[in-house]
């Protein structure tokens, strides 16, 4: 056993589960008026309702026990003031940084970095005025009406996934297109919807140097140069976010139109930095200003708050409590506004490219469970599809049910059809239907042969997570969140969340089997029988 399964912590919290089971929540609902009251938060703009956990006061002091033991709150500070936390890539984690509202300063390895910070914020809203006014034209003199963002992973999830949520807050006469798949397919599809005269590409690569991003900034470009005829219009219809300056400089994009972010900053949580110079140029600068702040205020309550009222620690520690003693293998977010249908995507990344790790901080092979499978899509979808077996299936799923309280303007009939379905589902979920209630609804005529398909177990545990509002200070406090809830359930683990290795070996066989497909004279010889049968078959195909 590891110390973290021998401690006293992860002991007690075994023994509580022990003596719980089986936990009845309609029974606790009924002994305990206030527990609604106890077991909910509400931070930023974002209330959690909690309550309908496969939980007790004891289990929650017990849970919060091992958030202390594993030293939570040292963990937490140093990540904020810049220490080294990924230390298998000697990198600070400085995400936060990005979107610090205050004048404070944020130091890395003895430099305050928000001077830099604020630099590329001025010049990512001074590009996205000239753009919005018309002052930025294209080799035509044509005002832009096109952006087309080039990326994969990060730099590709979070703008994506944001400018769909904030669609309500987009600029007028701007489309926005995002482009990550290497097969042709995805590029052109979006280039059939523009105009090279208009069109400006956001070409987002951290080195310059990623295989997929590349190749479709390269076909982008072989698309605009068959119609400017001139490397020089390039310069009006091409921009950089990348570390690697000099690369993109080398690529043929303008030194001036080459926004830089820092290796302090990881693919998924750089949707804060320059990354996110796509969503501002759609959304506009202020509005992009508004996710940093409600970032920054989800920042503030996970730094200050107490662990027992703490919203990311509550929901990281449910997780562990799941994944860990209670036997789940996965996690379904369910999103009910239509906006947020890519934020299950978005947080699968976040979420399994950073705990997806069976290797502890130390260099040991872990003896418990890590990094919950995450999935997920649009709630109201979900209810006709996979809830059957969140319902009724063998699998214990804990579920995040989400939704943007609609204004009243939007209180239509379908908006308050789509309310009433997810309380209800968090309701059905924690409540089931036993034999009797079957049987009373099947009155008179009662079919015994169908009564035990119609019983549901019940006590299926579920988050509910209501915004205020959907706008993109809600949306930056609720990234934050799960940012947070995935940093917290790595110290748990004593794993790092910040580095992905476990990217890297496909990445190297692709380029060495790139080869022998485009040279049929490289040899093979050292692949395996299957992968060598591939290999001839593609080739015999072309």
């Amino acid at each position: 056993m590891s110390t973290l399964t021998e401690s006293p912590a992860w002991q007690a919290l075994v023994s509580h589960k022990q003596a719980i089971h089986p936990l009845d929540l309609r029974a606790e609902f009924r002994s305990d008026p206030g527990r609604v009251e106890r077991f909910s938060i509400e931070a930023a703009g974002i209330f959690l309702d909690y309550s309908k956990n496969l939980i007790t006061n004891e289990t929650l002091k017990g849970l919060l026990a091992l958030a202390t033991q594993q030293q939570l709150e040292v963990w937490r500070q140093r990540m904020f003031e810049g220490e080294v936390i990924n230390t298998t890539e000697q990198r600070a984690v400085l995400h936060t940084a990005l979107r610090n509202r205050s004048d404070q300063p944020v130091y890395y390895a003895g430099q305050d970095v928000m001077p830099d910070i604020r630099a590329v914020l001025a010049r990512m809203k001074s590009f996205c005025h000239a753009v919005h006014s018309h002052e930025w034209r294209g080799y035509t003199g044509q005002p832009i009406d096109t952006i087309v963002s080039i990326g994969i992973g990060g730099s590709y999830l979070g703008p994506k996934m944001a400018h769909s949520a904030l669609k309500p807050f987009t600029v007028p006469g701007i489309g926005t297109y995002f482009v990550s798949n290497v097969d042709a397919d995805d590029l052109q599809d979006v280039l059939q919807n523009c105009n090279p005269e208009t069109t400006l590409f956001v070409i987002a690569s951290k080195t310059f140097t990623t295989q997929e991003t590349m190749l479709n900034a390269d076909a982008a470009k072989a698309w605009f140069l068959a119609s400017s005829c001139d490397q020089k219009h390039l310069a009006k219809h091409f921009v950089a976010v990348s570390a690697n300056r000099e690369g993109a400089v080398a690529y043929g994009i303008d030194n001036a139109c080459v926004f830089e972010f820092w290796d302090w900053v990881g693919g998924r949580y750089s949707l804060w930095s320059a990354i996110g110079l796509p969503l501002a140029l759609s959304i506009g600068m202020s509005h992009f200003e508004q996710l940093l702040e409600g970032a920054y205020a989800m920042d503030q309550h996970f730094m200050n708050t107490p662990l027992a009222d703490n919203m990311p620690v509550i929901l990281a520690l449910l997780g562990v409590w799941y994944h860990n003693f209670c036997g789940a293998s996965s996690h379904v977010v369910l999103p009910y506004n239509q906006h947020l249908q890519f934020l299950p995507e978005y947080l699968q990344q976040q979420d399994m490219e950073s705990n997806g790790k069976s290797i502890d901080r130390d260099g040991h092979t872990v003896d418990y469970t890590t990094g919950p499978v995450i999935w997920g899509s649009l709630g109201s979808n979900a209810q006709h599809a996979y809830y059957q077996l969140i319902h009724q299936g063998t699998q214990l799923i804990p579920s995040d049910l989400i939704l943007a309280i609609p204004s009243e303007s939007e209180h239509s009939e379908q908006q308050v059809a789509l309310a009433a379905n997810f309380i209800a589902q968090s309701e059905a979920l924690m409540r089931g239907k036993n034999i009797d209630e079957v049987r009373r609804e099947m009155e008179p005529d009662i079919d015994e042969a169908l009564v035990p398909h119609k019983v549901f177990a019940g006590n299926r545990p579920s988050n509910t997570l209501l915004l205020d509002t959907l706008n993109p200070k809600t949306l930056g406090a609720l990234i934050a969140l799960y940012e947070h809830k995935v940093f917290v359930q790595g110290v748990i683990w004593n794993i790092n969340s910040f580095d992905q290795w476990g990217v890297e070996l496909g990445k190297q066989l692709g380029k060495t089997i790139l080869k022998t497909l485009t040279d049929t004279s490289n040899s093979h010889h050292s692949h395996d029988s299957s992968t060598k049968a591939l290999i001839l078959r593609l080739m015999n195909k072309k």
